[in-house]
């Protein structure tokens, strides 16, 4: 039995039972365009697969040849090589057919499992900031787990049970209607339909709690994923028994769901087990009154009971295939959810490219609120000159790092617009805007790799060597060095392994190897000492000459040479102008320097 698992598109769930069925069937059809690529395959394993269902009907047909030479006053007194050498060609056939099937087929199921979970993996990242800050890593990933492996069993099951369990049963029932009285296809018919109609009705009574299992299965995940990520701060306020509390709460809601689920399956076992031994029966009661009556054979019984043997083992196998496919597809709902996100940001048809020769950025009365409830811009205006600085401060919650996420197109502006050489970003393609940005976020992640990876990421097409000089400017090189095992260091799960100041640098090195002609810093040196943030700051000074760059800051020092400072309160620019100016204007950048001085100082004393 081939228990594959697996997923491909599909719509929201609807309400109500049947519409719900109707969606998920339909949802099989994006597997259609992968079975089309490989047609040729698909029908070569097809006609093994008739070519292996024949052998295995012709098996008791050979048997009850033997028999009958063999029983009784007709006992032939030389073997029937012939025919037995036929049993065991049959018998060859069914297994190298079967095996030939599931070889041809393999690259067919295994490019559609590919091209799914590769769909899947694209269309999450191409979704929206929005939907990435409020999902779930943990229960995400294990929908995603889940969902690609139902294609596979799809396929599989679809392949390798069902159409030829079709196949045996409508040939073992042409034979009996052939060559036996209706009885035994009548017999064998009702048999057929209340399996099925029996295996249907307890399955789908049981589908709820699979689902309840995999809701409960993906709520456990997603929290000890997320209290995992928060390691320390677990042990900060020492909560390890409220995690494992929570923790075991979708444990045990998972337990009472497993349980029910299996109660339903060992129903569902019983009973499709009485249906078929009592058509055996029937059928074979029939046989035994056709021999002592002298209208069958000994080698029609024989006949008989192989053929309901034959059908009794892919019968059963067809009960189990209904329950694994209605399984995978409530496993697959989850993850159709996924599919059935809708991109917040996307290209407009034929976008351009964005011209990036010496940008100029420009922020034209542009308002945005996060969830249309609160405004966190409102009428902002202003303008970065290309190869200048514009530097952006003020208090937390302002709206800082908002320009930047919607200068990346993370969002789209509420109202007003955003122009790069006077083209509206919108009007571009994403993939251009973005590879023209260079960004040192305030929170820099990194990725559970080497230190040299974390910065080649930047440009994945740059030599070692550039990656060598983009860590020199960032300050990191040295330290690197003093490693053991320098640039193949592994940084820990988010960067864990480095201290924030060492994660910034890298995220700086980053930035700086991507080469990009607008350079944008969110509170870049925010983790630094300031030794190192003056040195740092000196070389970003150095390397924004001649780019584009908007400045986040907290630290006002940093911004000193910016060529214009915007001062931002509750989402709008109160005061603008150079580092001196403002200080001589006694406002809120003045009132601002004044404070961070005396904390200095303080610090200092």
């Amino acid at each position: 039995m081939h228990r594959h698992e697996t997923s491909i598109p599909a719509p929201v769930e609807a309400k109500g039972k049947a519409p719900r069925q109707r969606s998920e069937w339909r949802s099989l059809a994006p597997l259609l365009p992968y079975l089309w690529e490989f047609r040729g395959r698909v029908l070569l394993a097809f006609a093994l697969l008739v070519g292996a269902k024949l052998a295995n009907v012709g098996v008791p047909l050979v048997m009850k040849q033997i028999v009958d030479l063999l029983s009784g006053n007709r006992a032939m007194m030389a073997v029937p090589v012939v025919l037995l050498l036929g049993y065991g060609a049959l018998r060859l056939s069914t297994t190298l057919f079967t095996e030939l099937r599931e070889l041809v087929f393999a690259k067919v199921e295994q490019r559609a499992v590919r091209r799914a979970a590769l769909q899947v993996f694209r269309h999450l990242h191409s979704l929206s900031l929005r939907f990435h800050l409020d999902r779930q890593t943990g229960g995400v990933s294990r929908d995603l787990e889940r969902g690609t492996r139902a294609i596979s069993s799809l396929l599989g099951y679809a392949v390798y049970s069902i159409f030829p369990t079709l196949v045996e049963i409508s040939l073992v029932i042409g034979i009996l209607l052939v060559k036996y009285e209706i009885w035994f296809t009548v017999v064998t018919a009702v048999t057929l339909v209340g399996y099925i109609g029996y295996t249907v009705t307890v399955t789908e009574w049981r589908t709820k709690y699979r689902r309840q299992m995999n809701e409960q299965d993906s709520r456990a995940s997603t929290r000890a994923t997320d209290s995992l990520l928060n390691y320390e701060t677990v042990k900060y306020f020492g909560n390890e028994q409220h995690e494992a509390r929570r923790y075991d709460q979708g444990l045990r809601r998972y337990e009472t769901a497993a349980v029910k689920s299996q109660s339903a399956l060992s129903a569902l076992n019983v009973g499709q087990a009485l249906i078929v031994a009592a058509g055996v029966t029937a059928v074979m009661w029939r046989a035994t009154a056709g021999v002592v009556a002298g209208t069958m054979t000994l080698g029609d019984l024989v006949l008989v009971n192989a053929f309901m043997i034959q059908l009794y083992i892919p019968l059963n196998f067809l009960g189990v295939v209904y329950r694994e496919i209605k399984q995978a597809l409530a496993d697959m709902e989850r993850m159709f959810r996924l599919l059935g996100e809708n991109r917040e940001v996307e290209d407009k048809p034929g976008a351009p490219a964005l011209d990036v020769s010496s940008p100029r950025i420009h922020f034209e009365h542009v308002s945005f609120s996060y969830d249309g409830r609160r405004r966190i811009l409102e009428d902002v205006s202003f303008e970065v000159p290309a190869g200048k600085t514009v530097a952006v401060v003020g208090h937390s919650g302002a709206g800082k790092s908002t320009l930047a996420r919607l200068l990346f197109r993370f969002y789209d502006v509420s109202t007003g617009r955003i122009t790069v050489n006077g083209t509206d970003i919108r009007d571009v393609t994403q993939a251009s805007l973005r590879a023209a940005i260079g960004i040192v976020p305030q929170d820099t992640v990194l990725f559970n790799d080497d230190i040299f990876y974390n910065i080649h990421y930047g440009r994945i097409s740059a030599d070692p060597e550039e990656v060598y000089t983009a860590a020199r400017s960032a300050h990191i090189h040295a330290f690197v060095e003093t490693l053991p095992d320098k640039y193949q260091t592994e940084v820990g799960e988010r960067g864990l392994k480095l201290s924030g100041g060492e994660k910034q640098r890298v995220a700086i090195a980053r930035a700086l190897l991507k080469e990009p002609q607008i350079l944008v810093f969110d509170e870049a040196t925010s983790a630094l000492d300031s030794k190192s943030e003056k040195a740092i700051q000196a070389e970003l000074n150095r390397i924004a000459e001649g780019r584009t760059t908007l400045m986040i800051a907290h630290r006002l020092s940093t911004i000193m040479d910016a060529d214009q400072i915007l001062v931002l309160d509750r989402g709008r620019i109160v005061e603008r102008g150079r580092h001196r100016d403002l200080l001589e204007a006694g406002g809120a950048y003045a009132a601002m320097w004044t404070l961070q001085l005396q904390q200095e100082q303080e610090i200092a004393a």
